[in-house]
């Protein structure tokens, strides 16, 4: 095949890769659907746009969910399904929950098969600690460090495999077969800048967050929403765009560190919150606890919160959008941190000796980064842009988009975690629907016939769009588009929206959208971060735009999305999808509703609810 679009009009041939299955993204999603296609004996290969290993599955550190019973022997997926629907404020995919329910233990067990090494209890079962809006001490872990571990252990076994890995290549577009099956996907080699072709019989995005449209975020530069726009450039439809996860923790102070998540498993182990005046607020959060107002001590605030909710957790624990907006309410109140966040203490409820024990990375990372020792003093913590909750609308069984050929798994993918996910619910995830697209994708390449094609000239045409910015002689700095889009979006698309500043919000991102039409770059395209950023450009206005779009329909506060002018949950809102897709070169937002919950699994929600 040929390119005559590059910036010198000359004519060469364009580097191509044929394989049956392509994993674009190699995070834990990524390597596990990988690891199943290459297992059906297929030709597999993972796309990455960073190196392997730099996934952001590694800056998961609490632990993985999953209803294993070892410390907890009441807990069971039943359990796991309520607390993942009840976090999700009902807005999930039923199907997808009880999937993620039932198989998660095997997911986990697999893993550690695998050489994953979990802390043990006692007599040497996996350990289980607490997380937030989880019944019981449900997630498996090692230290701080689960994501870390996974990775491994899922790399390991990956290059055991003989899976090809391309490290250090941006996909720009995916391409269409005549019958509308993905069949290519196009890109550029970071390092050269040089195009690259790739084809296959099935495509599975992991390719992880957005976050990096807020200014900020605990995500790293990779998270630019590239798998949504993919997708939604294909023809798939994205659900629930409204719905992002402020983490309650992130460093707010020092600089150096700021955005970077304190793992919810500091609180699962102790540590608690506290407002300037020193007082633990989560508990004014709580309506049955104003009667403990006049509790001696923490101790007996604790023992009468667990005694009056029938909860063993603190408050501390309850589910993240919760904590978030109470921490929010803190700062906006004046109770708040010297720098804009709250304290997060666990140096006065735990030993020295037990925090290095069982928060290694915690101690590590902040001691050597910020000078702060979280043995001796408190963190300044505030939310912070965490995770997406929602995505690309696939098939709970298969993880099938609306697209021919294209599956998608991980936190691109939509449906699992509703309007908020349960901490410790995405490592399962990625191992539960990372395995179930790697089957997805198999079977549709397996019945796939003929080799996969596309247009010549559509490929063309995208290599030539991607490199316009290093061909102008002036125009506008993709890194100012950045900076007004990120802060755009912490002020206007926040953890507190209006439908006014939501408005403005959809302007603003428009008028960003005609800027990047004219970006310019200087120099050529080898290791150029001006031109990688303009690459990225694209994908972070879509999904911002779709973000916000969203957030206008859903006139009500669920989960994740919080409008101070709606600030109820509106029951009727609560049984519908917005739907996002392109129709005609439009952008469309439409309501759908909601699959029933079959029978038998509604009448587990009825019996938690009473």
């Amino acid at each position: 095949m040929t390119d005559t679009t590059n910036t010198r009009s000359e004519t060469r041939e364009m580097e191509s890769h044929a394989f049956d299955v392509i994993v674009i993204g190699a995070g834990g999603a990524g390597l596990r659907a990988a690891i199943e296609a290459k297992g059906r004996g297929l030709s597999t290969a993972l796309v990455c746009k960073s190196l392997l290993g730099k996934a952001h599955t590694v800056m998961a550190e609490g632990g993985a969910a999953a209803a294993l019973g070892n410390v907890w022997p009441e807990d069971n997926w039943m359990v796991h399904f309520r607390d993942t629907m009840r976090g999700g404020k009902l807005l999930n995919n039923w199907r997808m929950a009880e999937i993620h329910a039932k198989e998660a233990p095997d997911r986990i067990y697999e893993l550690e098969a695998w050489g994953a090494l979990f802390d043990r209890t006692k007599d040497g079962r996996i350990l289980q600690r607490d997380f937030g809006g989880h019944r019981y001490a449900r997630l498996a872990h090692v230290g701080d460090r689960t994501g870390l571990e996974m990775i491994r252990t899922l790399q390991q076994k990956a290059v055991s495999m003989g899976i090809e890995v391309f490290m250090e290549c941006k996909i720009l577009e995916l391409l269409k077969d005549a019958e509308g099956r993905v069949s290519a996907a196009v890109g550029y080699w970071r390092a050269t800048g040089e195009p690259v072709v790739f084809t296959a019989k099935a495509f599975v995005l992991a390719t992880g967050g957005i976050g990096r449209s807020w200014k900020y975020t605990t995500n790293s530069w990779e998270t630019t929403g590239d798998g949504h726009a993919l997708a939604f450039w294909a023809g798939a439809d994205l659900i629930d765009m409204e719905c992002v996860q402020f983490h309650p923790t992130g460093m707010v102070w020092p600089l150096s560190v700021r955005g970077i998540l304190v793992t919810e498993g500091v609180r699962g182990d102790g540590g608690v919150l506290r407002n300037s005046e020193g007082r633990r607020f989560m508990f004014d959060y709580i309506p049955a606890m104003f009667a403990a107002e006049t509790a001696d001590s923490e101790a007996e605030a604790d023992r009468w919160y667990e005694d009056h909710t029938n909860n063993r957790r603190p408050p501390e624990l309850l589910p993240r959008d919760e904590v978030a907006r109470s921490i929010n309410t803190e700062v906006k109140e004046g109770r708040g941190s010297p720098h804009g966040g709250v304290f997060l203490d666990i140096a006065t409820r735990r030993s020295a000796e037990y925090i290095r024990r069982r928060l290694p990375s915690m101690y590590h990372q902040f001691k050597e980064l910020a000078g702060v020792d979280i043995t001796a003093e408190s963190m300044e913590v505030g939310p912070t842009c965490h995770y997406m909750m929602g995505g690309v609308r696939v098939d709970a069984d298969s993880e099938a988009t609306a697209v021919p050929g294209l599956f998608a798994a991980g936190e691109v993918a939509a449906g699992l975690h509703g309007a908020n996910r349960l901490g410790g619910n995405s490592l399962s995830d990625l191992l539960v629907f990372g395995r179930r697209a790697g089957v997805g994708a198999s079977d549709f390449a397996e019945g796939r016939t003929g080799d996969p094609s596309y247009d010549r000239s559509e490929m063309a045409e995208v290599v030539a769009q991607s490199r316009a910015p290093l061909a102008r002689d002036s125009g506008e700095s993709p890194y100012e588009i950045q900076h007004d889009l990120q802060e755009t979006m912490q002020s206007l698309v926040g953890i507190i929206r209006t439908g006014a500043e939501l408005e403005q919000a959809v302007e603003e991102i428009g008028k960003l959208t005609e800027r990047a039409r004219n970006l310019n770059v200087e120099g050529g395209p080898a290791y150029n971060p001006g031109w990688n950023l303009a690459t990225d450009l694209p994908a972070m206005l879509t999904v911002s735009m779709a973000v916000a779009r969203g957030g206008i329909e859903r006139k009500e506060s669920r989960g994740g999305h919080t409008r101070d002018d709606y600030p109820a949950a509106d029951p009727e809102l609560g049984k519908v999808n917005f739907v996002q897709r392109l129709a005609g070169g439009a952008h469309q937002v439409v309501a759908e509703a909601l699959a029933p919950v079959r029978a038998d699994l509604a009448a587990l929600l009825e019996e938690e609810a009473h």
